[in-house]
């Protein structure tokens, strides 16, 4: 029979004290990781957003420094253009693959073109890209005539 008197041997194992710090430890690591861990969907179109966004600024910026109206427009398959600007001056075309755009203007009526210049400022107007998913997400890429075009959510 065990008994706490000095010089009895304490049987081997663990605490539940120390049980619990290990298992809480765990579930922390854990929850980190999973937080940690980024939807591949969701990276591709906020990757896609932000180089269209950068790519409607350069051609503006090349339309006014040109003089030369520029037009960003969707084509058959997906697929998009800048026209007034040489055929390789920019990229055209997603870099990944299920990404689908529409057009408008800041109200909401849909437009075939966005006009990028070569006027300072140009009507408010709006691209919204979505991704075909799982899950299906949807960036807005607005400007307000003034101001860069940004990437928000709609």
């Amino acid at each position: 029979m065990p008994t706490s008197a000095a010089g009895s041997r304490r049987t081997g194992g663990f605490t539940l004290l120390e049980l619990i710090v290990v298992i809480a430890i765990i579930a922390i690591a854990t929850a980190s990781v999973s937080f940690a861990m980024r939807d591949t969907n969701a990276a591709r179109l906020d990757r896609e957003a932000d180089r269209l966004a950068a790519l409607l600024e350069s051609a503006r910026a090349q339309s006014r420094a040109s003089g030369v109206a520029v037009r960003w427009r969707l084509v058959e398959g997906g697929s998009f253009v800048f026209d007034g600007l040489p055929p390789d001056a920019l990229p055209s075309g997603w870099a990944a693959s299920g990404i689908s755009a529409t057009a408008s203007l800041a109200g909401g009526a849909p437009v075939a073109a966005v006009q990028l210049g070569p006027d300072p400022i140009i009507a408010a107007q709006q691209i919204v890209l979505y991704s075909e998913g799982p899950p299906a997400r949807s960036l807005r890429i607005a400007t307000d005539g003034l101001r860069p075009f940004t990437v928000s959510t709609p």
